[in-house]
């Protein structure tokens, strides 16, 4: 069952039960560490966006610890603030892979969180890089771990921007202040439940996507691509050795990775 105690404690916050801007960054920064993003996690789980599972995707993903997809870690992320008093709102965003693939506005899944006068938005479900602490919305470049964001303004929809020390300034997603509904996903879990099944290819590590949070930064593994950010600096290899594409995952979604 959902338990705020044995949420806080799995992502090292035990006790933190503040609701202000110190808390918000805590939780949000201890359980990008914490726990993983790991698309897999679909496969076992099925495809459930709207009628989800709490309790059951809170032992899966944050007590076992193998982590899970925005729709997973953002829901539950969402209900542990709730619980805890913080003003919550669903938003609805969409990176430029995922609305090329599923011609989808609504695509992934964050929040908006509004406190003491000012709002922020929160994402413990994007594979990253991205931001590891709530991000003021604002006109103002803010930075983080050697990373500067902005958000930009694209007429409709806002574009969240990411650049590292030496790269140029790139989209995260895009997204409207619209609150949105668990049922907005309908849509888009139709789309992955069409996906699965057409799937008949090879499981050559094609489809893996994981991502955990440095105490400095970000590693990502798309498919073959192992992207790593620290302290800013970007660093890119491709995984051509099967085992060492094996062990690399199995670390990334290991609590002793580090």
């Amino acid at each position: 069952m959902f338990d705020v105690d044995r949420y806080l404690a799995r992502i090292g916050c035990a006790g933190e039960t503040g609701v202000d801007i110190a808390t918000l960054r805590k939780l949000h920064r201890d359980h990008l560490m914490a726990i993983p993003y790991n698309g897999a996690t679909q496969d076992f789980a099925g495809v459930r966006l709207v009628d989800l599972d709490e309790d059951a995707t809170f032992e899966t993903c944050v007590i076992q610890g193998r982590g899970g997809t925005c729709f997973q870690l953002n829901r539950l992320f969402s209900r542990l603030l709730t619980e805890l008093g913080y003003d919550v709102t669903l938003l609805a965003a969409s990176t430029a892979e995922g609305r090329e693939a599923s011609g989808l506005d609504v695509e992934h899944m964050f929040h908006r969180v509004a406190l003491d006068g000012a709002d922020w938005l929160v994402d413990v479900g994007y594979p990253g890089p991205s931001y590891v602490e709530p991000l003021l919305v604002t006109d103002a470049v803010q930075s983080q771990y050697g990373c500067q964001y902005r958000l930009v303004d694209r007429g409709s929809r806002t574009a969240l921007q990411r650049r590292g020390r030496i790269t140029r300034w790139s989209v995260v997603y895009t997204f409207t202040p619209e609150a949105r509904q668990w049922s907005d996903w309908k849509e888009m879990e139709e789309f992955l439940v069409r996906e699965i099944a057409a799937d008949t290819g090879p499981r050559d590590g094609r489809n893996i996507l994981c991502g955990r949070t440095l105490d400095n930064g970000q590693a990502v593994l798309k498919g073959r691509r192992y992207l790593t950010v620290r302290d800013g600096r970007e660093e890119t290899r491709t995984i051509t050795d099967d085992d060492e594409h094996q062990r690399l995952v199995s670390h990334l979604l290991s609590d002793a990775f580090g």
